[in-house]
């Protein structure tokens, strides 16, 4: 079937317009290697009016993590091949020096029998399946390593509770009820200086 003017009454701008030039946004683009690191990770937003909490475990990470960033830009300074990441590297380094100054550290000291901020948790699902979880800060939470946001609805779910008692707890598939088996403060009295 073709199509004529009378049905696309636009075809007759189509070689005007294939013909212009097109500015894109670099953002458009895929300027970018692989090689190229990805250095700014993104923090989960905090809800207004939230300390930045954080375990010393946590703040010395992101104090650990400045210092050698710094490091690395005192050297890229020097090295004219490796300035095109510097913005990033700064960027980054900006970052950090936020986290770092807002950082309210929480000490794990709190009772073993009620889950608080700092606090590792082992749940028992339904099933018998048991899981252990950490509430740490926005910073460190890593879920991999059951490391989860004070502010993640599993973390907020788990938080007051006590020893025996049950969360409930909202997954995509139905609710979940998580019965609390053992809560310790494994970090508790550590210092991060």
């Amino acid at each position: 079937m073709r199509l004529g003017p009378a049905v696309l009454p636009a075809a007759r701008a189509w070689p005007a317009f294939c013909c212009q030039t097109w500015r894109v946004s670099k953002a458009f683009t895929s300027e970018e290697t692989i090689d190229d690191p990805v250095i700014v990770r993104a923090r989960p937003p905090l809800p207004a009016g939230v300390a930045n909490y954080v375990t010393p475990r946590g703040l010395a990470a992101l104090r650990a993590e400045l210092e050698r960033l710094e490091q690395e830009r005192a050297l890229l300074e020097r090295s004219a091949d490796q300035a095109q990441r510097l913005p990033s590297l700064a960027a980054r380094i900006g970052e950090l020096v936020a986290r770092v100054s807002g950082a309210v550290v929480v000490e794990g000291a709190g009772r073993g029998d009620v889950v608080r901020f700092g606090a590792s948790v082992l749940v028992r699902d339904g099933s018998g399946a048991e899981r252990r979880y950490e509430i740490v800060g926005v910073d460190e939470a890593d879920a991999r390593y059951g490391r989860l946001a004070f502010t993640a609805p599993l973390a907020r779910a788990l938080l007051g509770r006590r020893l025996g008692e049950t969360a409930v707890v909202q997954t995509p598939g139905a609710e979940q009820e998580l019965e609390v088996v053992a809560i310790d403060y494994p970090h508790a009295g550590a210092t991060g200086g």
